[in-house]
C-alpha cells in the first residue's frame, strides 16, 4: 500500500486531471448520461437511512471477532482477532462510494451481480437495495465476519442476497459455474495484482455486453495501479470511468474505440 502522503499526493494528480464531473466536456453520450443521471443524483433514498443506520451499529461494536484475512490484508490492524468497529472503520466502503453502488445498480438494473469481499455487509446492501429484483453473491473469507454480515442482512430485511463463505479462489469458480450471465461485479476482496487478474478473467467468462465491472481502490498501491492499467488495455474492454477510489470498466460493442475517462468524484 502506498503511505498517506503518496496516496494524497496521487489524489491531489487525480484531483487536477479530472474531468469536473458535471459532465462538461465529456463528448460520449453514455458517459454524459453516467454523470447526470448517476454520479450526480442527488436524491435522498429510503435505502440510504436504513443502512447507515446499520454502519453506526457496527462503528460502536465491541463485540471481538476472530479474522482469518486472505487477502493483501488490513494495513492498519494485522491482529487476527479485532473488534467490529475497527472492522467497521478500516474495512467498509465508505458512505460516499457505498450509496454511488446503489444508484449504479438503480439506473442499470442489473439481475446477477457479485461482490468478493462482503466485510460486515454494508456494500452487499447496498447492492441489494439498489434492484430487490436482482440477485446479489457477496463472497467472504472470515467465517466470523460473514456470521454478523449474515445478521446484518436479516435486520435490513434484504433477502435477494447470497452470501458465500470461503477462499475466492475456490468458492468463486464454483459459484460462477451456476450462474449463467454475469451483470455486474464489485471487486473488492483481494488487493494483490496476481489474484485480481485472475478474478477478473474469471468474471470476464460470464460477462455480457451491458456487464459493468467496478474495483476498488485502483490506485491503493503500485500492484493495483498495474491491474488497473492491463484492464484497461484488455481487448474486452471498451470503456473506463477513473473515480479514484474505484474504477468502472464496461464491455458495451456500442464504443467503436477504447474510451478512458477520469472524472472528478
Amino acid at each position: 500500500m502506498y503511505s498517506r502522503f503518496k496516496l494524497l499526493r496521487k489524489y491531489c494528480q487525480y484531483n487536477f486531471n479530472a474531468s469536473n464531473g458535471k459532465g462538461h466536456g465529456v463528448h460520449s453520450p453514455f458517459v454524459f448520461d453516467f454523470i447526470t443521471k448517476v454520479l450526480q443524483d442527488k436524491k435522498i433514498y429510503p435505502a440510504y437511512k436504513k443502512i447507515e443506520k446499520l454502519r453506526e451499529q457496527m462503528l460502536q461494536d465491541d463485540r471481538e471477532v476472530e479474522v482469518a484475512d486472505m487477502g493483501a490484508g488490513s494495513s492498519v490492524n494485522k491482529s487476527s482477532t479485532r473488534k467490529i468497529k475497527a472492522i467497521a472503520r478500516t474495512s467498509l466502503k465508505n458512505k460516499k462510494f457505498g450509496q454511488l453502488l446503489f444508484r449504479i445498480v438503480q439506473y442499470y438494473k442489473p439481475a446477477t451481480i457479485i461482490e468478493l469481499g462482503t466485510s460486515l455487509g454494508i456494500t452487499a446492501c447496498y447492492l441489494a437495495a439498489g434492484n430487490p429484483d436482482g440477485e446479489v453473491y457477496t463472497f467472504e473469507g472470515a467465517k466470523n465476519v460473514a456470521s454478523i454480515a449474515i445478521n446484518n442482512f436479516a435486520t435490513c430485511r434484504y433477502e435477494n442476497i447470497d452470501l458465500v463463505v470461503g477462499n475466492f479462489d475456490n468458492t468463486l469458480r464454483e459459484t460462477l459455474v451456476n450462474i449463467f450471465k454475469l451483470d455486474l461485479a464489485f471487486i473488492d476482496g483481494n488487493h494483490r495484482k496476481i489474484p485480481t487478474l485472475d478474478y477478473f478473467e474469471l468474471l470476464l467468462k460470464k460477462s455480457n455486453n451491458e456487464s459493468i465491472f467496478i474495483f476498488d481502490d485502483i490506485h491503493w498501491s503500485s500492484e493495483m495501479e498495474e491491474v488497473w492499467k492491463e484492464i484497461k488495455q484488455h481487448p474486452a474492454v471498451t470503456l473506463t470511468v477513473d473515480l479514484f477510489f474505484v474504477g468502472l470498466v464496461f464491455f458495451s460493442s456500442q464504443f467503436k474505440a477504447k474510451q478512458h475517462f477520469t472524472i472528478r468524484y
